[in-house]
Parts: structure tokens; C-alpha cells; sequence
């Protein structure tokens, strides 16, 4: 078969792989523990299911415009004024299928072939696969001192000529950091001065933990003209855990917002009806839920980071928000697959190879899941990993011995 350049340099994402593995393992009996996910297991809020079965009950679910209907947008228009002080019109938001293709639209409006996407490391697996979608380049930014948030020289450093696009994700996905706010304004300020567009990608903006708040990227740009470069990517994934749903949106001038329409037009003619009508009953409807789940998972990464604590040679940085963390593991294994395949294989906990995110010997550990889950994968790795562990583990109703440390 021949394939084009672009589909052969794509690579498959390790996420939705290890999601089948699991899947297989699962429908043999495998009592596995998914420790790799990324979607939140609380219900989604009853306001969008109801706005969902009304609609589908009519029996009216029709096209809607490419944009968007307009009870989405706005709803779009009243959060991003509640959240982030901004008053926008609805013709400066554009909603889409999840907030990973109002990012990959976002970039096909922007990006020539050999244009450049820096970014912070660790990033999001998509970023680099996106950009080479559009024929660009993703440019990941690494700290000099391992961790996850880069000096602002260091991101001047990595921008050159052929530069066109900056992404900051935060809180992170994959480490659940929050980056400082001087560091946010210091690259805002940055892209305004280089002419850059600059995606916030803020899917996870309220996730945030101990008390921090927010950072509101338009409290921190000079530019508040309508011609501003910078761009705003939400959606209810992961704050209403409604993943499923894959309804997102990017805020952002009126011409880019058009030229954006445009391109998903002709890629998708625009989000379901059905589940436009839900996000946006979850937007405007109780937000008692998102707080319900923030402390939820605020409650999880304090049980995972005590678990942590008790191996030998893991250094973890305390995760910030999401509900991600980001453990080192080169104490037991510099090859993040290599140990990510070992711990499936042995004691049937998914985790994420931090090769993948752009930092080698991490991996990503989950703790949307129960704590149970939590409790019992991390008995597993300590267990398959950790010479001061226990020497015997039940699986299910197995006894596992170990004999290769």
C-alpha cells in the first residue's frame, strides 16, 4: 500500500494502544488496573443528560452551523467572562469536536509546511503528531535542571525564524503541573513581541489543587485588540468528565475564528447537535459537580503521592492539578516502554511510557480512577519493581512469587 509522507511519519498514540491492550486483557479475565487514563469517572452533570434526552427524544437532531449553535457559543461567551474576565462576542468562538481538533484546526489555520510549534516539555503526545499534520514542526522546550517548567530563556532559545506557534498546557497533561505565573506572562509578552500565536490549551484550568486559582491568560496580555494572536482552547471533557461527549472550543479574533469555520466545515460540518446541546446545558447548568470532582481527585493524588513515597528511588514532583502525575523511574528503568510492557506483562498495571510526553525514564500514573485502584495498582509496582517489597502478591486469585530481582 502507499501512503502519504504525512501518514506514515504519524504514530499511533501510546494512550489509545495501551487502552486496547488493557481492553483485550480485560475480556480474557485479566483482573487489570488502568492506571494510564484520562478521563474522570464521576457521571456527567445531570443538566446535560437531560438537555440530551430532550433533544433526542424530538427526534429533531439536525446539522447545526460549523461553528457552532448558538446557546453553545453562548455559553462559551459567559464562561470565558466568568473565568477569565473577558467579555467576548459569540463570533470570537468556534466549538468543536473535543478540544483536540479546535487545537488541530487552530494550527491548519495557522501553519505553513516547515513552520515551527514550540512547546514545553513534558507535553502533550498530539502536539508533535498535529503539527506534522500540517506539515510543521513541534519543538519541545526541556528544563536544564530536569523539571517541568523551562526558564524563559530557555523557550527564547528554541524560538527562531521559522517559529510560528507557542502551546502552554496548563496544568500539564502529563505531569499535573501548574506553570508560575510570571512564567506565563514572561511567554505571553514573549509571543506579542515575536508575533506569535500563542494556544492556552486550559482543558484542565479548574483542576487545580492546595489552593491555587486559575490563570487567566487575557489578565496578562497587552494586546486586547480584537486582531490579538492569542488563542483560548477549552471543552467539558475533563471538568464535567463528559469525554465522550467530544465537544470543545477555541476563543479567539473574529478572522481566525472564520478562517477556522472554514477548515472544520469541510472536515466535519461542525459538532453533533445533540451533544452541543449537553455541554452547553453542562456550562450554564449546576457547577456543583466540577468542585465535587476537584476535591475528589485532590483526595486521589494525596493517596497516590503517600504510595509513592514508600519506593525506593522514585522521585515524584507534586502534581499541581489534572489527575496526572509524573513519576522518575530511572531508578529501576531508563527505558519508559521497556517498563511501561514489563508492568502489564507482570503484575497488569497500565501506565504511560513518559518517552511519549518527551521525558524518558517517567511515566505517567493516573489517579482519576478509584482509590482502590489506586491503593492496589501501586502495591503491584512496588511489589514488581522495589527489592524492599513484600515478596509475595495476590492477583485475583493468583499468588505471585517473585524471582527475577
Amino acid at each position: 500500500m502507499s501512503l502519504s509522507l504525512i501518514a506514515r511519519s504519524i504514530t499511533e498514540s501510546p494512550t489509545l494502544k495501551l487502552n486496547e491492550t488493557a481492553d483485550k486483557l480485560r475480556q480474557k479475565g485479566e483482573p487489570v488496573i488502568h492506571l494510564g487514563g484520562g478521563e474522570p469517572k464521576s457521571r456527567a452533570p445531570i443538566d446535560a443528560l437531560v438537555a440530551g434526552a430532550g433533544l433526542l427524544s424530538s427526534g429533531e437532531i439536525r446539522y447545526t452551523p460549523p461553528d457552532g449553535i448558538s446557546a453553545l457559543k453562548k455559553a462559551v461567551v459567559q464562561y470565558t467572562e466568568e473565568h477569565y474576565g473577558r467579555l467576548m462576542s459569540p463570533d470570537n468562538v468556534m466549538a468543536s469536536s473535543g478540544a483536540k481538533q479546535a487545537i488541530m484546526v487552530a494550527m491548519q489555520a495557522v501553519l505553513n509546511p516547515q513552520d515551527e510549534v514550540v512547546y514545553p516539555a513534558p507535553y502533550w503526545v498530539s502536539y508533535p503528531e498535529m503539527a506534522k499534520l500540517c506539515g510543521a514542526i513541534g519543538i519541545p522546550v526541556v528544563a536544564e535542571d530536569g523539571g517541568f517548567q523551562p526558564t524563559l530563556a530557555d523557550m527564547e532559545d528554541r524560538i527562531g525564524a521559522a517559529t510560528k506557534m507557542v502551546i502552554l498546557n496548563s496544568p500539564n497533561n502529563p505531569s499535573g503541573y501548574s506553570y508560575s505565573r510570571e512564567f506565563v506572562a514572561g511567554v505571553v509578552e514573549l509571543c506579542e513581541k515575536r508575533g506569535l500565536y500563542l494556544i492556552m490549551d486550559d482543558i484542565y484550568h479548574r483542576l487545580l489543587f492546595d489552593g491555587r486559582r486559575p490563570i487567566s491568560v487575557y489578565e496578562l496580555a497587552k494586546d486586547q485588540s480584537d486582531g490579538s494572536k492569542l488563542i483560548v482552547v477549552n471543552g467539558v471533557s475533563k471538568m464535567y468528565a463528559m469525554t465522550g461527549f467530544r465537544i470543545g472550543w477555541a476563543v479567539a479574533n473574529k478572522k481566525l475564528i472564520e478562517a477556522m469555520t472554514n477548515i472544520q466545515g469541510h472536515q466535519t460540518s461542525g459538532p453533533s447537535a445533540l451533544l452541543q446541546y449537553a455541554a452547553a446545558a453542562a456550562l450554564t447548568g449546576i457547577q456543583s459537580g466540577v468542585e465535587s470532582l476537584r476535591l475528589t481527585l485532590e483526595n486521589n493524588r494525596n493517596v497516590l503521592l503517600e504510595r509513592l513515597q514508600a519506593f525506593d528511588g522514585v522521585r515524584v514532583t507534586v502534581p499541581h492539578g489534572t489527575f496526572y502525575s509524573f513519576p522518575d523511574f530511572h531508578a529501576y528503568e531508563k527505558d519508559s516502554v521497556k517498563l511501561a510492557n514489563f508492568l502489564l506483562d507482570k503484575v497488569r498495571v497500565v501506565v504511560v511510557p513518559g518517552k511519549d510526553f518527551g521525558m524518558e525514564g517517567h511515566v505517567r500514573i493516573s489517579y482519576c480512577g478509584t482509590i482502590k485502584d489506586i491503593t492496589t495498582g501501586l502495591e503491584r509496582i512496588r511489589w514488581a519493581l522495589d527489592p524492599n517489597a513484600p515478596n509475595e502478591l495476590y492477583i485475583g486469585q493468583r499468588k505471585l512469587v517473585r524471582d527475577w530481582l
